[in-house]
């Protein structure tokens, strides 16, 4: 079963002095969109490609625009080496729940 964490919970985390590393695995357009302030964009289908850019992280938090590409994210990075001993959790309701503030692109 894939772990979840509530969008209100990862707002408190990240005011913390260890934040979590927020992997929002959204398509580039839609990380320009919206995504959640630091954090890093590798899209689901090059999540295996990037993995560099995710290992040694202690506790990651995958996002996407409604919650379900962030479980096939988790399930991903949770059979990888270089996060065994991470703690990884979806952001349940992916963006659409998050209540926070969102960056956007130059565009907007």
């Amino acid at each position: 079963m894939v772990s979840e964490i509530e969008p209100s919970e990862v707002e408190s985390l990240l005011e913390d002095d260890d934040p979590p590393l927020v992997v929002d695995v959204s398509t580039p357009a839609d990380f320009t969109d919206g995504h959640i302030p630091g954090s890093i964009n590798v899209p689901l289908d090059d999540l295996v490609s990037h993995l560099g850019r995710i290992t040694g992280a202690t506790h990651i938090v995958t996002v996407c625009p409604h919650g379900e590409a962030s479980i096939q994210a988790v399930r991903l990075l949770s059979a990888y080496e270089g996060t065994k001993d991470a703690r990884i959790e979806s952001m349940a309701g992916g963006l659409e729940a998050w209540t926070g503030t969102l960056e956007h692109g130059p565009d907007e």
